[in-house]
């Protein structure tokens, strides 16, 4: 908080302003002195690794655990160490790789990445912004934060963890809004540190913080290196202004999809449509290797109709194709 002990409050009166250079500077000390302390131990934030692996670890946590991410991560670096590599390989291959991460479009977006990469800079991971930001599938947030972890660029990098700790510690709001404004893209730029290692740090940091300590549920305030400047709990840490909620799953559409996934994951041959609601033994067809996940989608019993949905999305979406009268992953 500024020297008078009022915490931070207006996002749009500008910051530095409002509260003087050293009021940041502290702010800038803590928090990254506190990540320098209590960081985790993760394998793209080796200072060996490779910007690849650092592209990979982005798009793959996004929406996704650190815990399920690091050992599909690890699996991909081995097999595809390069963007070459996996650029050499069908996009199949990347989906069936992507296990149960979710989200599986985002195994094609890398593909994609992959091959373009491949085409237009020689192979190697580009480090600039904008061209970053040129790749296919790779949106605004990954553009930033390749650029600045991978190349330690200056870059406004924010996520929902960063969003987090921006709206308790600043605005003195419990939870940001359900989608970015133009208004906190401000207010991360107005914080983030002028030079480029600093500002690198900074970033991570913030993430880390909100990711360990200022959660969306059960924040430990106690653990919090600026807590003694946080708005939210100098006005006695009111309610969120609404109640985000969590996407259905259970017999949903996406459950279906997903059933289905798996089982062309496994798949070495083109699978029957009628093979997803009807018994192998029924029809005559060897279920050998499949067995499991295609049990797994006949317990669900998706009605035709929603079969039909779910098997066409995903021929939409590129991530099934119909050969010799089935359904396979991409080659």
């Amino acid at each position: 908080m500024p020297s008078d002990g009022t915490p931070l409050r207006d996002a749009g009166a500008g910051l530095a302003a409002e509260a003087g250079t050293s009021h940041l500077t502290g702010l800038h000390r803590r928090i990254t002195g506190w990540f320098a302390e209590t960081a985790r131990e993760l394998p793209w934030r080796e200072p060996d690794c490779p910007p690849w692996g650092i592209l990979v670890s982005e798009v793959m946590l996004q929406q996704t655990p650190v815990v399920r991410v690091l050992p599909v991560w690890s699996e991909w670096l081995e097999r595809w160490p390069t963007p070459a590599e996996l650029a050499g390989e069908p996009a199949g291959e990347a989906v069936r790789a992507w296990g149960r991460l979710g989200y599986p479009r985002r195994a094609l977006r890398l593909h994609a990445a992959a091959t373009a990469i491949v085409r237009d800079h020689g192979g190697e991971v580009p480090g600039a912004y904008a061209e970053l930001l040129a790749l296919p599938g790779v949106g605004s947030y990954t553009a930033a934060a390749v650029a600045a972890f991978a190349f330690g660029r200056r870059e406004t990098v924010v996520d929902t963890n960063i969003r987090r700790v921006h709206a308790r510690l600043i605005s003195g709001v419990a939870l940001p809004a359900p989608s970015l404004s133009a208004a906190e893209m401000r207010l991360a730029a107005e914080l983030l540190p002028d030079d480029d290692g600093t500002s690198v740090r900074w970033n991570a940091a913030v993430m880390e913080l909100g990711a360990l300590v200022c959660t969306a549920r059960s924040p430990k305030c106690a653990d919090c290196p600026v807590r003694n400047s946080c708005a939210w709990l100098a006005a006695g840490e009111p309610p969120p202004s609404y109640v985000p909620k969590g996407q259905a799953w259970h017999g949903t559409d996406r459950q279906v999809r997903g059933a289905v996934i798996a089982v062309l994951r496994l798949a070495d041959a083109p699978v029957p449509a009628e093979l997803f609601q009807q018994e192998p033994a029924d029809l005559g067809f060897a279920a050998e290797g499949i067995s499991v996940p295609l049990a797994a989608l006949h317990r669900l019993g998706p009605a035709p109709e929603q079969l039909e949905r779910a098997l066409a999305g995903l021929l939409g979406d590129g991530l099934a194709e119909l050969h010799q009268g089935g359904y396979r992953l991409p080659a």
